[in-house]
């Protein structure tokens, strides 16, 4: 058994998506799929400074979460961001934000920085 059978489901998911974008290329790959504003017909990493299997594995991290949509078409896949999934993964990581923020308790309260500090 490993060790993150030991937590509930709802955390494994929210750790999974921290995981997958908690990569600069992912990221990358991501921004330029919404800039694009279209799906992708080629070689993504043409755009990227990364080699083509590097960019393989990242896009198949991101589909395994269901972030993109590849779809073969010949010898090429077509890439398209999951608005769905990204949308389903906005608000699960807004609640979990939100959970950890709703904290009253005295010693919860931020500190407030002392000058040597900064803010």
């Amino acid at each position: 058994m490993t060790k993150v059978t030991l937590f509930d489901q709802e955390l494994q998911e929210t750790a999974a998506i921290y995981k997958a974008l908690g990569h600069p290329a992912r990221l990358a790959i991501l921004n330029y799929l919404a800039e694009t504003r279209q799906c992708i017909s080629g070689d993504i990493s043409d755009e990227l400074p990364l080699s083509r299997t590097t960019v393989h594995q990242h896009l198949k991290e991101l589909k395994k979460l269901g972030l993109i949509q590849g779809e073969i078409q010949g010898v090429k896949t077509s890439y398209c961001l999951n608005t769905k999934k990204i949308q389903h993964v906005r608000e699960k990581l807004n609640g979990f934000l939100d959970e950890l923020g709703s904290c009253s308790a005295p010693n919860c309260q931020p500190k407030e920085p002392t000058p040597m500090e900064g803010p």
